[in-house]
């Protein structure tokens, strides 16, 4: 048996838009004062860190420093969690591989009384442990260590784990090694390591389970991709596993290659379930906005401190985390450290296996990537049917993954992407361009009511008030906190719309065109920017993008009125949307 000890994270709610960017608050510069100040209140951050309103509080007093201390403090909890990371322990090199042990070593010295105390992982063995003789660790983590034991009662080999320094120990500590062993012991399948007994002896709280004699995956995937039909018969078999535990009302949380044994008939078992949380109920021993789970392995809610929005289908991204690495060898997100790893979780996509691999199964790929779209409900429904789609590739049946209905196709393409949650940072921001563009339009027909025939009233017009509208709108932007890669790719669309409609009064120079003869074609330049924003924002901005290309055509129809219809359409594009999403960013606030 192999485990390793729960990793809890705790502190305020880390919201996706603030771990985009994540790497460039803390590269402003900042004055000795403020330093000082940001010192100390990490400070208090670490020595409060069970505190979750602690660093809203802060944020909320320190304005300027806001963006560093969500930054730095994020960082301190992933270092938190990966301190705590799991160490595989394998069995002894003068074992044979695939050799079954026996009960107990032929020549054990004898145990310690347990009245000499108990000091997990720290204590001579083999040592008595009430009813369980201590014979080898076997495991062990940031908060628990796992022995493997004799328990004298039954005679049975099993294994034991224990809270490594109970001394140390918080009350959130012993919520979460209680909660391990509460969710495990609700579980009865042959793919889950059962639990035998929860108890406490001599003041130490432990729990002994089922010892499964073998490997893990992570050991097996050391030695590289694994075939194909193995690969659908494990995770089929895990998926199964994982399906009765959610029928059952428990999320394991954190599934990786790590935490499924593989027995020595080669069946798999799903160990450790000390992020394990039930469905039913409310409270968590970690508190809201935590990271929970291992990066390489985490879904985006997951990644985003979403844990109200943690449900089945976070297990099913897990799995199909693993179904990627037994493809290719590799997890599907990497960074080189474990921010830029949650970073890649929630901004990029996976690349395709078979552009690493051309060998990948394309079956299997489309079931991996399938398990792995960010919207959770474009997922699989379960881990019941993601098992189906691998027990009908391993039947040689068509799978899910390949079948897409109409509803599929129009769900994915009006859906908001990964990326529209930057969009709750220039919410106000687009309410304020919905006026500015709405008195440009009134004023330019205003103007062409006036009979001015002349090219400079306009050109001055909207090259002068979008030219001074441009700067404040990005410097306003930047006070929300850093702008991200995809903040920039909307702002060069939008840069590009500006130049596109200011230099309409050129061409018509050129062409020797009377003024605003173009300005339908203004129209058809903001349709093309939110089509382009549909693309990478949220597929609703089609709606816009339409509207605006019928604009154009009703602005040829109504000339004396155009410039009123293209502001009014324009305007609307831009203030509802921004409406939609300042209303959301108060919300999260």
């Amino acid at each position: 048996m192999t485990a390793r000890g729960e990793r809890g994270t705790s502190g305020g709610a880390i919201r996706q838009d603030r771990l985009q960017g994540r790497r460039r608050a803390v590269d402003e510069p900042l004055s000795a004062a403020q330093e000082t100040r940001l010192a100390e209140l990490l400070d208090e951050l670490a020595d409060h860190g069970d505190d979750p309103g602690r660093l809203d509080s802060l944020l909320r007093a320190h304005p300027d420093l806001a963006p560093q201390l969500r930054e730095l403090f994020a960082a301190m909890m992933v270092t938190d969690a990966v301190a705590r990371e799991s160490a595989i322990f394998t069995p002894p090199i003068d074992r044979g591989a695939g050799s079954t042990r026996t009960s107990a070593p032929s020549a054990a010295p004898a145990p310690a009384a347990a009245d000499d105390g108990v000091a997990p992982g720290a204590m001579a063995l083999p040592a008595l442990f009430g009813d369980y003789e201590l014979l080898e660790e076997i495991g062990r983590g940031g908060m628990g260590v796992v022995y493997r034991a004799r328990q004298q009662s039954l005679g049975r080999i099993v294994a034991v784990k224990m809270l490594l320094r109970r001394e140390l120990a918080s009350a959130a500590d012993l919520a979460r090694f209680r909660s391990e062993a509460e969710a495990a012991a609700r579980l009865d399948h042959p793919g889950i390591v059962s639990v035998f007994e929860v108890g406490q002896h001599d003041g130490h709280p432990f729990y002994s389970m089922q010892y499964v004699e073998g490997t893990t995956l992570a050991r097996r995937l050391a030695a590289g991709p694994i075939p194909a039909r193995e690969t659908a018969t494990l995770l089929a078999q895990v998926a199964e596993a994982i399906q009765v535990a959610h029928s059952r009302g428990v999320l394991h949380r954190d599934l990786k290659p790590s935490n499924i044994l593989i027995d020595l008939d080669g069946l798999p078992r799903v160990s450790d379930f000390g992020l394990a949380k039930r469905l039913e109920a409310d409270a968590s021993v970690t508190h809201t906005g935590a990271i929970i789970g291992t990066p390489c392995y985490m879904s985006p809610e997951q990644a985003a401190g979403s844990r109200g929005d943690v449900g089945p289908a976070s297990d099913v991204w897990s799995l199909g985390a693993i179904l990627y690495q037994m493809l290719i060898g590799r997890p599907p997100f990497q960074g080189s450290s474990p921010m830029d790893t949650l970073l890649a979780v929630l901004e990029s996509d996976p690349p395709v296996p078979r552009s690493i691999d051309r060998r990948v199964d394309r079956d299997l790929e489309l079931i991996a990537l399938k398990s792995l779209q960010k919207p959770a409900d474009l997922r699989y429904a379960s881990a019941g049917d993601l098992a189906a789609d691998l027990r009908a590739y391993l039947a040689g049946e068509p799978v899910a993954a390949r079948r897409g209905g109409l509803a599929d196709i129009v769900s994915r393409l009006f859906r908001e992407t990964h990326h529209a949650v930057v969009l709750e940072n220039w919410g106000l921001l687009w309410m304020w361009h919905s006026v500015v563009l709405l008195a440009l339009s009134v004023t330019t027909d205003i103007l062409a009511w006036q009979g001015v025939t002349t090219r400079w009233p306009y050109f001055i017009l909207w090259a002068g008030g979008l030219a001074l509208w441009a700067p404040i709108f990005w410097a306003l932007r930047h006070r929300t906190g850093p702008v991200t890669a995809v903040e920039r790719q909307i702002a060069h669309i939008w840069g590009g719309s500006v130049i596109c409609s200011v230099l309409l009064f050129w061409v018509e120079d050129l062409m020797h065109l009377p003024v605003l003869t173009l300005s339908p074609v203004l129209a058809l330049v903001a349709g093309l920017a939110f089509f382009a924003k549909a693309g990478i924002l949220s597929g609703a901005f089609y709606v816009q993008a339409a509207a605006l290309f019928a604009t154009a055509l009703v602005m040829c129809k109504l000339p004396e009125h155009a410039h009123i219809v293209f502001g009014l359409v324009s305007a609307a594009c831009f203030f509802f949307p921004g409406l939609k999403y300042f209303r959301q960013r108060m919300r999260a606030d």
